[in-house]
């Protein structure tokens, strides 16, 4: 590679690493928001356990091209924020978590 384009391929690649830190960081509070909403609906008696099964099924049938939500994870999402919500300055460091 010669030596003058070194620094565009530096900038392709920090480029290239701020766009999946930021599709992490959305995926994040995309699941976090999932894990309160539902957490909330369970604990309020708006919703039952079985619920959630029929949502992943929901998801599946009406917008196949959504991946992702089976019931394992949506419960994961439960899961996720019910472990980190009553850490206040914990909850927005975990957004920072890189998956990849």
């Amino acid at each position: 590679m010669e030596r003058r384009f070194t620094d565009i391929i530096q900038l392709i690649k920090q480029s290239r690493t701020n766009a999946i830190k930021a599709v992490n960081s959305e995926l994040i509070t995309l699941y976090w928001n999932i894990g309160e909403y539902i957490s909330r609906k369970i604990d309020n008696a708006e919703w039952g356990d079985s619920v959630v099964t029929e949502l992943a099924k929901h998801i599946q049938s009406n917008e196949p091209e959504i991946k992702g939500f089976s019931d394992k994870n949506i419960w994961r999402m439960k899961q996720f924020y019910e472990t980190y919500k009553d850490f206040p300055k914990l909850s927005p460091l975990v957004r920072q978590i890189s998956w990849t």
